[in-house]
């Protein structure tokens, strides 16, 4: 019998070939840390006495969360890691302003075929390129930079087929969203969810990180997307790297499959207070939205800036438009595309970097009855700031067609 992409992944990491419910201990490839959750691995590691890391070109530390620091026991915690990493010769180390650690790692460091283990649950993202990417807590994550090995229980692979292609205002978050419809928040828990794309071209990378980000929130323990030539011309186009694919066998089995046919999909949102309470748009146009936040590890991408700027241009937004780029790295090419010149002249505050609003550490807090729409990944009560606020999760394009009139909008008419 042949075997799934997760198998494979597993497989060579583990040094023997594993199988669904096996516990296995197995080799990780690529490990990292942002500084709301690294404070916590260095302090496990100190009460251990065991401060190292088996292997620096491995290991990335980003300042993201609350960066720049807007409190004393965040800028406490950022001097504290600032030494660790000084202190081991930390290689990979990006401070303030570089950008959110999983966009980092989709950009700079991880590869097709690899386990990448973070201290957050939204490691899944760089699923987007291939690899088998999960986030760890405080202990697990200070035992594997101080070994480089963990275990876990294989899980269950499940394929999702993403088949035709999507239309004007549909977008990854279309799709997460539409999962979560279906199988709502942790509904494929213990399952490692494989995608297998049957147009590539029709859904890019950026797409795929979206969607591979919020697996955690349909409960996958991965969320895989089978590397494709569109894989391989990301690597190429933005890295330099020629990279191999690596794809399940023809023979491979699968515990379930689900088909979803991207041109029947339409703009989607989550409305208040959970990830799963998924409506069309067209169920809640015309909601009265204060501010509107457009950015994160879930979209705060060149394309979710581009179209951002496409239906703002011209324009002023009657909701404060908050708009952060996930990275140094975008927010430079948004730069020189002219992307951020659009925003700031509709009346959006822009910025790089930063997590800040997504998680209501700073930058952009709703108050107590406001009424937000974020290109984020959660919408619980009290995520963004005030527990008496409503937050709405929805893709670029209803983001900004949401600031430019006041009020939750349909994108599609901005979109011909």
């Amino acid at each position: 019998m042949g075997l799934t992409l997760t198998e494979k992944i597993l497989s060579r990491a583990a040094g023997r070939q594993v199988s669904p419910g096996d516990v296995a201990e197995i080799g990780v490839d690529l490990a990292a840390f942002h500084d709301l959750t690294g404070h916590h691995v260095v302090e496990v590691m100190e009460n251990i006495g065991v401060v190292k890391v088996w292997d620096l070109d491995r290991f990335v530390i980003a300042f993201d969360h609350l960066a720049p620091p807007p409190n004393e026991r965040a800028a406490e915690i950022q001097v504290k890691l600032r030494r660790f990493a000084k202190s081991i010769n930390v290689r990979n180390f990006h401070d303030v302003g570089d950008g959110i650690l999983h966009q980092l790692l989709l950009e700079r460091y991880a590869l097709p075929g690899q386990v990448v283990m973070a201290a957050d649950s939204h490691t899944t993202t760089v699923g987007a390129i291939g690899a088998f990417a999960q986030g760890m807590g405080a202990s697990d994550m200070a035992a594997i930079l101080i070994t480089g090995k963990t275990w876990l229980m294989v899980p269950e692979p499940f394929l999702i087929r993403l088949v035709n292609e999507p239309s004007p205002g549909v977008y990854g978050k279309d799709v997460a969203l539409h999962i979560l419809s279906v199988f709502k928040a942790e509904g494929l828990n213990g399952k490692s969810v494989e995608f297998q794309v049957e147009k590539p071209k029709a859904f890019p990378m950026d797409y795929r990180a979206t969607v591979s980000n919020m697996g955690v929130e349909f409960g996958a323990d991965a969320a895989i997307f089978i590397p494709d030539e569109e894989t391989l011309n990301y690597l190429r186009g933005n890295r330099g790297i020629e990279a191999k694919a690596i794809a399940p066998d023809q023979d491979a089995r699968y515990v379930d499959s689900y088909t979803i046919e991207l041109n029947k999909l339409e703009p989607l949102v989550a409305a208040p207070h959970s990830v799963d309470n998924v409506k069309s748009i067209t169920e809640v146009e015309g909601t009265e939205v204060d501010y509107v936040f457009i950015g994160s590890c879930t979209n705060g991408r060149l394309s979710d800036l581009e179209v951002a700027a496409r239906i703002l241009k011209n324009g002023k937004v009657k909701a404060r438009c908050i708009a952060i780029p996930a990275s140094r790295d975008l927010f430079t090419k948004a730069l020189d595309a002219g992307y951020m010149d659009v925003l700031t002249k509709a009346g959006c505050v822009v910025t790089y970097g930063t997590c800040g609003p997504c998680l209501g550490g700073h930058f952009g807090v709703i108050g107590p009855g406001e009424v937000a729409v974020s290109t984020g990944s959660r919408n619980f009560k009290g995520r963004m700031g005030s527990p008496e606020g409503k937050v709405y999760l929805a893709n670029a394009a209803t983001a900004a067609a949401t600031a430019l009139e006041g009020k939750l909008t349909d994108p599609r008419k901005y979109l011909h």
